[in-house]
């Protein structure tokens, strides 16, 4: 290690996963979860990111396996993961598993409050493998998030 890459301070690593029809922001029922879509948000997210000395690396797919595959390389690459898992949320043990085996601390993200919404929205299969949770606050749910999750890592 050079002199330089010594004196560098270590940025804190964050994957920041997004499921089933984040794509979609922006367009899908703005009145639930906003006009702001997903890029906007992951801008903002790698913006603040900056601010707090850690990076961000954004993805998001519709595939529930690609979104395993990526928290499973997560374990060598990142330190901790944001993760709005969208309708799998409340579907997924699988993910809930892949959370539990990579043991890297993950805040639980939602734009709009599941607790407010439809019954089947209310119960969580993420939650238990997530240090936290940020949810009803739009887009800046994601931002609280990677607060939150930064706090949690530097304690």
């Amino acid at each position: 290690m050079t002199a330089r890459a010594a004196k560098r301070p270590h940025r804190t690593r964050v994957l920041c996963l997004s499921g089933p029809n984040l794509q979609l922001l922006g367009v899908r029922e703005p009145e639930i979860y906003g006009h702001e879509t997903l890029a906007l948000v992951h801008e903002r997210l790698a913006a603040r990111a900056k601010e707090l000395s850690a990076t961000v690396d954004c993805r998001q797919s519709n595939h529930e396996g690609l979104l395993l595959d990526w928290i499973a390389e997560a374990r060598t690459s990142f330190d901790g993961i944001l993760l709005n898992a969208g309708a799998f949320t409340h579907t997924s043990l699988a993910l809930f598993d892949a959370l539990k085996a990579v043991a890297i601390p993950c805040v639980e993200v939602h734009l709009s409050n599941p607790e407010a919404r439809e019954a089947y929205r209310h119960e969580s299969k993420v939650a238990a493998a997530c240090v936290g949770k940020v949810a009803g606050f739009g887009p800046q749910s994601y931002l609280l998030g990677l607060e939150g999750l930064l706090g949690a890592l530097r304690r």
